[in-house]
């Protein structure tokens, strides 16, 4: 994200105004502010920006919002009394909160695009460039339309991920429960039977899994909060969550289904930015954080660097490798017909299509797989304790 910096400038009238832009550096603010006919008297760093949010605020209600702001936009309401309608109108209360303090700034004299800026916490840096690029070129009630329906088709993925996952999140956690009641309760009863008796292998592991979670319940529960700890640790590090990230690309059928949603993640925010008039070096450098994996994003900033020199962008993201063949084609002809954005989307929509069905795949690949697991988890279980039975009755017999 870029840096924020805090702003007082002057009008021609000499009326002052201050606020706070996110840019590459104090020049670009100056450079922005002179374009706006603003002088500037001060640019400083903005050491905190601080945010009205106290509450989550959600994809579905930040669609909602943008939806409805375009519509009162479209019907001649100005942006203050816009703003002041759905402040009071929308149900999340974390979103009218910072739709208060968005109303302020702006009343103060900033953008709509600065104001939202000042809270990245709600408000993506996607968001504000999409909303500054409309308001610049005048067409800010469509921009806020696209970004509505944008965010409303990021939340029906994200909804349909979740739905599909919550059947076998069932299945794992009442086959972990079983299992621990098996070797907690169940197990128990059979140790002093076996107790003047050989035991076999899957015997003497069964008691041991067993002791150990009646008796060492605690350095065991002790050692996994370490571990997640420790993993969490790993993974908030930057080198620890891009090794994470290649990792998930490897996986069988999982890596292939993360790579389809984060192409189709980046296609979509960049075709979109580019529609709405964002160019397309800033645009490629908010998609790339935007499209979700380290990997992918290091391939699309090597792309940037080599169209900021003046090649195409099909060639270098072919580089990469992870971008399949017929979608850098496609790239390639849009890029020869100047229809890069519309292409863009076109593919977004047919890559959403088809990880609906990959993910429909890989969800039924994964409930016979838990079954498996938790069926072989408890036949080795009844492995443990009926072999010492038939072992007893051949010496008896």
């Amino acid at each position: 994200m870029m840096p924020t910096y805090q702003y007082i400038a002057k009008t021609p009238a000499g009326k002052e105004v201050n606020g706070l832009m996110q840019a590459d550096s104090e020049a670009a603010v100056v450079r922005t502010l002179d374009d706006r006919e603003l002088f500037p008297v001060s640019v400083q760093p903005h050491a905190e920006v601080k945010s009205s949010r106290t509450g989550r605020v959600r994809i579905g209600d930040l669609s909602v919002m943008y939806g409805q702001l375009s519509d009162l936009l479209q019907a001649g309401v100005p942006m203050l009394r816009a703003l002041d309608t759905l402040s009071k109108a929308l149900t999340n209360p974390a979103l009218c909160r910072v739709l208060v303090a968005v109303r302020e700034d702006v009343a103060a004299g900033q953008t709509f695009a600065d104001a939202l800026a000042a809270h990245p916490e709600a408000f993506k840096s996607l968001h504000s460039a999409m909303i500054r690029a409309g308001e610049t070129a005048g067409f800010l009630e469509d921009v806020l339309a696209n970004l509505a329906g944008f965010l409303d088709r990021q939340d029906d993925l994200r909804n349909k991920v979740r739905g599909s996952l919550i059947y076998p999140a069932i299945l794992t956690v009442l086959g972990a429960v079983a299992v621990l009641v098996m070797l907690t309760v169940f197990v128990p009863k059979f140790e002093k039977f076996f107790s003047g008796i050989d035991q076999p292998v899957p015997t003497q592991i069964l008691f041991a899994a067993s002791n150990a979670l009646r008796y060492h319940w605690a350095i065991l529960g002790g050692g996994v909060i370490l571990a997640v700890v420790a993993i969490v640790g790993v993974l908030q590090s930057d080198s620890g969550r891009a090794a994470w990230e290649r990792w998930q690309l490897r996986l069988p059928v999982l890596g292939k289904l993360i790579r389809t949603v984060c192409i189709s993640r980046f296609c979509r925010i960049f075709g979109t930015m580019l529609h709405n008039g964002v160019p397309i070096l800033n645009a490629l450098a908010i998609s790339k954080d935007a499209a979700g994996n380290t990997v992918l994003a290091e391939t699309i900033a090597s792309a940037a660097e080599s169209v900021e020199a003046g090649e195409v962008l099909s060639g270098p993201l072919a580089a990469g490798g992870l971008f399949p063949p017929e979608i850098l084609e496609m790239i390639a002809v849009a890029e020869e017909s100047n229809q890069l954005d519309k292409v863009l989307v076109q593919i977004a929509d047919t890559v959403d299509r088809r990880t609906e069905r990959q993910l429909d795949h890989a969800v039924k690949l994964i409930e016979p797989l838990i079954l498996v697991v938790i069926a072989a988890i408890i036949g080795f279980i009844a492995v443990g304790l009926l072999y010492p039975i038939f072992t007893m009755t051949d010496k008896l017999g």
